[in-house]
This record gives C-alpha cells, structure tokens and sequence, in this order.
C-alpha cells in the first residue's frame, strides 16, 4: 500500500497540493480495507484515513501507512481542518465516481478549491490497469477457485438439471472452498437460452444435446476471476460443434496478438475478423473483453470503440468472443490474460476445447 500511495503521489505532483478518495474500491486499493465508507486524503507528507465507529477498531489494526481517525458528526469541519493543518489550497477530487450532490457539500468547505477535472481518476486508472505480482496471485487464486468449481459441476452435470441447479452448484461450490464473494451473479444458461448472452438462469432443465453455458467467477481477498465455457450434455450436431471452433480460433487469434503496443479496438478485431470471415459477423454483438481486478469490468477495455486505448505490461484483459444465434443456441468462451513485456500470459488454466459430459 505504501507504494501505492507513493506512485499517486508522484503522479498528482504540482498539480494539487491533496487527494480526497472517497470511492469504497479506491478507498480499499490505498488502504488495503474493506469498508462500505470513509475518507482517504494524501498530502505530500502524510495519508490519512477518516473512518467512522463501525470500522475503527479494525482500520487500527490492519491500516499501515495511514494516519487513522475516528470520523465526527460533523465530518465536513472535520475534513476541513486535517486540510487546514497540511496547508492545502486545492484538492483534486475523483471525478468518475462523485455525485453532483456529494460535490455540492464538499463546496461548503471554505477555503479549498476542488479539482473536479478528471486528474485524480486519471492517475489512479493509471496505478490500478497495471497489476503486481501480488495482485496477480490474488487473481489466480480467485481463478483457481473458479476452474475447481467448473471441474467437479462436471462430475455431477446431467440432462435434468436446471439452470439454478447449475449456478447454486457452482456458487457454493466457490464459497465453500474460500471464495470471499462472487465475482457477479453466476450466469448458467442451457438450450436455445444460451443465445442470451447475459440471461438469467431460471427453472428450464437441461436436455440431451444441449449447450450449457456459464459465466462466473470467484472473489479472493478482493480480485475478481471471470471466466466463460459452454459444454455440452451429450453430442452436439454438427453445426454445434462448428460454431464452437470458430469461437474457439477466434479466441486463440486474440491471445496470439495480445501484447504490449497493441490497441483496445485492434485487439477485438483479431478475434471480430474470424467470426466475421465465417459468416456470423453479426452475431458477435458485444466487446472482446475489459479488465478485471478489485472490479469485475475495469480498465483496460478491448472493443471497436478503444482506439486510443493501448495495452501495456500488467494489464489483465479478458478474451471472450461468442456467437449467438437468436432462438437457438449460443457459444461464447472466456478466459483472461495479463499482458507481458512482449506477448501475453493466459491466467486461465482450464482448456477452452469442447467439453461433452
């Protein structure tokens, strides 16, 4: 955490004399603690951490690096004086996540000018894009969790099971075996459902010859994992299995490319001109893939749309192309990768060949 707060500080040099962070992922990457509120503020010379009674006792024992403060009733005077004491003229403040409201009170403080430009958003998307080694085990460890739950849901998958019976599988599965959260609310589709490619599971069974598709995830210590397979119960026909490898190459194209230099909208075409070149363009309708780290989407983003966006060393990004056929059936497989010095290395360890149980 302390290197954290040193590379934002570097990066907010000579251009605001403080930072207030009051986003509860922010909060949590400086701090290295959970909480539902409080206030980060980053002088030059000291952190200090404003929190209230539900979480002082535990901030005290875990925080490093931070001065710690029980908050006041009248926090704003509160704010205004630790600001005071550090001789703060101006504070760059985190333009993504703050409400207009929340600006608005912030405004009653007298004598501060707040920087509502996107400096501070800026520099911290700057320090969380790039993963350390410390947060890349976080995120295999939550992927590990994710893949064991996949291993053993097909020992037991089978025509008869439902939907639900599929995501509780694997949500407790997770959950059971350490996971501090999912990743988001599990994804489990079979049928002609798995053309929906965010569908929420319900009642309907799986049959023989169905697709069954799932998108989920694990949470350890705060990372996410994500991760996408669609297996079939049974044999799939013939055009199954064909819209299954072109999913499939169009994926492996995308990993092959994926590396420092290459953009956000580069990187979705590899994997958007194998499917396109087969025929079912239009039936890849979303993004190749995003970050994922204390947030299941971050930054970076790889979609038609970020050509500006270039990948660099620490960067994890998902590479997930599908296919979906409206009514029928869908293919869509996911796995992450982190960018390199000089190519990408793939944090998904599970195949992404075709499963039939």
């Amino acid at each position: 955490m302390e290197e954290r707060i040193a590379r934002l500080r570097a990066l907010l040099e000579g251009k605001a004399d403080c930072a207030l962070i009051t986003d509860d992922i922010d909060r949590r990457y400086l701090t290295g603690m959970k909480s539902s509120a409080g206030y980060v503020l980053v002088f030059e010379d000291e952190t200090v951490l404003i929190i209230d009674s539900r979480y002082i006792e535990r901030a005290r024992e875990v925080v490093r690096h931070c001065t710690v403060i029980e908050q006041e009733n009248a926090v704003l005077g509160q704010l205004a004086a630790v600001m005071k004491a550090h001789g703060a003229r101006t504070c760059a403040v985190q333009s993504m996540s703050l409400t207009l409201q929340r600006a608005a009170v912030l405004k009653r403080i007298q004598g501060i000018e707040f920087l509502t430009d996107s400096t501070l958003s800026d520099a911290l998307y700057a320090l969380r894009t790039v993963k350390s080694a410390a947060e890349l085990e976080r995120i295999e460890a939550a992927q590990q969790l994710a893949e064991d739950a996949l291993a053993a849901l097909l020992q037991e998958l089978h025509a008869g099971m439902t939907e639900r019976d599929v995501a509780l599988f694997l949500d407790f599965h997770m959950r059971r075996h350490g996971a501090e959260d999912l990743s988001f609310e599990t994804i489990a589709l079979t049928g002609a459902h798995t053309s929906m490619p965010h569908g929420v599971p319900d009642d309907r069974e799986i049959r023989q010859g169905d697709f069954v598709l799932m998108d989920f995830g694990a949470v350890v210590d705060g990372y996410h994992s994500d991760m996408t397979r669609t297996v079939c119960v049974g044999e799939p026909t013939s055009e199954m299995r064909e819209v299954y490898e072109i999913v499939r190459a169009a994926q492996d194209i995308a990993r092959a490319v994926a590396r420092p230099g290459i953009t956000g909208a580069e990187l979705d075409e590899a994997a958007r001109a194998v499917i396109r070149e087969a025929g079912y363009g239009e039936a890849f309708g979303h993004s190749l893939g995003h970050g994922v780290g204390l947030e299941i989407h971050e930054y970076p983003v790889a979609s038609p749309a970020r050509r500006t966006t270039v990948l660099e060393p620490g960067n994890v990004v998902t590479i997930e192309p599908g296919i979906y056929l409206p009514g029928r059936f869908g293919v869509r497989i996911e796995d992450f990768v982190v960018i390199t010095d000089d190519a990408c290395r793939t944090l998904t360890k599970i195949p992404n060949e075709l499963v039939c149980v």
